[in-house]
């Protein structure tokens, strides 16, 4: 760019004085202004280029008139789509193949987590309880079905075969390549095949219409009595009403939620104190925030190449 960046950087729930620090080692000679929990320092925004944005408030970004760019914070666009007045300009989101690994340690501490009843013994443990909970159960013996077969999913799927968890996984499409030892379903005609064999239904979908309420009481119709629910992916795939009725008459056993379709989720939600729940808050895997600082700005720069922005919403499917 022939002038002075001017970034704008947006989230309704976070402080984002870590990320301006990362964009300013990225690209010191940028101005930066914020817009967050604390209030708004934008200034005059029609000389605002890029907004780099979680959850901004509906209708900012296009109160910016010179917009040329949006880049989201993580992997995850369904917070920018929401916004009906959303500017057609290229919206990009993060890729960090260190989410991966982030994601597979929460995905696997959550399945082993409750197949190997931690919790359980955690709570012994504070009360000096010797009890083995017999029989413990192999995981060769337990199925984690992995709904979202993208770079998450893939890494999530191929670390629990390792440990010698049954694994299969659903995808919208048809995938190809998958490792050995992953029985693969994909569309709607394999949906309940695939949900029908799922011991732990692990949820890590892009959030798209179609997949909005996906977690819903016909889902869980479709699992195997008592299966443990782990949403590592958006709160809006979850009908809350519906997942609350599906523990307390045992449809499911267990759930286990990393997202949420208000957050923070307010205090007195039923997931807090529900026994068979384990709320995180939104934790399961996070961006590194140089990587964000360094993808903003090849994006930034490449509006004035004839390249694209990497990895840019496609708006006609919604991700």
């Amino acid at each position: 760019m022939s002038k002075k960046p001017v970034i704008a950087v947006v989230s309704t729930t976070v402080q984002v004085d870590y990320l301006v620090n990362a964009l300013k080692a990225e690209r010191p000679e940028a101005e930066f202004r914020t817009h967050d929990v604390r209030g708004d320092n934008l200034g005059d925004r029609s000389d605002i280029d890029a907004a780099v944005c979680w959850a901004p408030p509906e209708g900012l970004l296009a109160s910016m008139p010179n917009l040329r760019m949006v880049q989201s914070l993580g992997a995850g666009i369904d917070h920018l789509t929401v916004d009906p007045t959303l500017p057609r300009v290229p919206i990009c989101r993060i890729v960090d193949s260190d989410m991966a690994g982030g994601m597979t340690a929460y995905v696997a501490w959550a399945v082993i987590n409750h197949q190997r009843k931690l919790g359980a013994y955690a709570a012994n443990s504070r009360l000096g309880k010797w009890d083995q909970l017999l029989p413990i159960i192999p995981p060769v013996t337990h199925t984690v079905g992995i709904a979202g077969l993208g770079t998450l999913g893939m890494a999530a799927a191929q670390a629990l075969l390792a440990i010698g968890y049954q694994v299969r996984g659903w995808s919208r499409t048809a995938k190809t390549g998958l490792p050995e030892g992953i029985d693969a379903f994909h569309g709607d005609e394999g949906r309940a095949e695939f949900l029908s064999g799922c011991n732990t239904l692990v949820c890590l979908l892009p959030l798209t219409d179609e997949t909005e309420g996906v977690l819903n009481s016909a889902l869980f119709d479709q699992l195997p009595r008592g299966a443990h629910l782990i949403n590592a992916g958006r709160g809006q795939h979850v009908v809350d009403a519906d997942l609350l009725a599906a523990l307390d008459d045992g449809r499911l056993g267990f759930a286990t939620l990393d997202a949420f379709v208000v957050e923070p989720l307010a205090a007195d939600h039923p997931f807090w104190h529900h026994p068979k729940v384990i709320v995180t808050p939104h934790i399961a895997t996070r961006t590194n925030p140089a990587v964000i600082a360094r993808q903003t700005f090849q994006n930034l720069d490449r509006l004035d190449q004839p390249d694209a922005a990497l990895h840019a919403l496609d708006f006609a499917r919604g991700y």
